[in-house]
């Protein structure tokens, strides 16, 4: 729901921050956009920032760029979990029993987020740093690069960007 749309419903001049969590808010580990509102003062986003970042992250965009957000953090878990659910498919096809493949991919992507997370350096050279010339790595990484992942997610989050926007505008 846009800012306006709420703002007009309030008898008032009522100050308004839209907030868009993410389900990691649930383990402490979220991400929250917050965007202000027509009256909302610098006092109302920092009473937001403190509510919010006791479950996360918290970044202040434009509303703008809520799509945007929805479409990276909002719908974020889910391409995670997909990612995930591979692996653990393919480790399974390759002898895992399921139960040590989820756990293996489970702490490897949890790993890989806590190390990006550390880092100096972003997720690029991370990625190189892990990919060995003609190791395993790199043979993986080009199966994916010739099935066109990467474009693929990009693919994918602009769809999501359109398909937020869309119901946007149906509210």
């Amino acid at each position: 729901v846009a800012i306006a749309q709420l703002e007009a419903g309030l008898a008032a001049a009522v100050p308004v921050v839209r907030a868009m969590p993410n389900t990691p808010a649930v383990v402490q580990r979220g991400v929250t956009a917050l965007a202000p509102g027509t009256h909302a003062e610098t006092h109302h986003l920092r009473v937001a920032h403190e509510l919010f970042r006791g479950v996360g992250m918290v970044a202040e965009v434009p509303e703008t760029a809520m799509d945007a957000v929805t479409a990276v953090s909002g719908s974020g878990p889910a391409y995670a979990f997909f990612l995930m659910e591979a692996m653990c498919a393919a480790a399974v096809r390759h002898g895992l029993s399921e139960e040590l493949a989820t756990r293996m991919v489970i702490e490897t992507v949890r790993g890989a987020g806590e190390l990006a997370a550390r880092a100096h350096e972003p997720p690029p050279v991370l990625r190189r740093q892990v990919t060995s010339p003609g190791g395993t790595t790199e043979a993986a990484l080009n199966v994916l690069t010739a099935c066109g992942v990467h474009d693929a997610f990009c693919a994918a989050i602009t769809a999501a960007v359109e398909r937020s926007h869309s119901l946007g505008r149906q509210l």
